[in-house]
């Protein structure tokens, strides 16, 4: 996570705890005119519409005076859904033996894109089984990562 996210995240998580969620994760897309700024709320009950709106206004209020994010950008606030994105190397464990998309920063053996079974999580390093070969694949190195359930027939 980049040091503006890591900012971000700082500022909001104890306004979407305080209102009895947690923060998944986020994403900020910054761009030349309009920025993008995506939060992942997640709850033992769940996430409603509902929900999501409140979370929307309390974290704007709370940008609105922080302003963190220069130039204009839309908030968005969501479910982590089935297909959720990981963030942190501690929501990877509750995802064993599940599939898997992962998207390096810089090629590991030669690829940037694995798609497989997440097998295990080290203090520093992921487990994906890719075609009966086991990758190990340092958790800095992850760009981007998410579940993708299986179809069930």
């Amino acid at each position: 996570m980049v040091v503006k996210e890591q900012k971000i995240q700082s500022m909001l998580e104890p306004v979407v705890e305080s209102l009895g969620f947690s923060l998944w994760g986020l994403e900020y897309l910054p761009q030349r005119r309009h920025s993008l700024l995506r939060l992942y709320i997640d709850s033992d009950q769940g996430v409603q519409v509902d929900d999501c709106a409140m979370v929307s206004r309390q974290v704007s209020s709370v940008l609105d005076v922080e302003d963190p994010i220069r130039g204009e950008y839309t908030l968005e606030v969501s479910s982590p859904g089935v297909d959720r994105m990981l963030f942190r190397l501690e929501q990877y464990q509750r995802y064993l033996d599940e599939r898997v998309e992962m998207r390096l920063r810089e090629p590991f053996a030669g690829r940037r894109n694995f798609k497989g079974t997440l097998k295990g999580v080290t203090a520093e390093d992921v487990v994906i089984l890719i075609d009966e070969h086991e990758y190990l694949l340092p958790f800095s190195s992850v760009d981007r990562a998410q579940v993708k359930p299986r179809v069930r027939v």
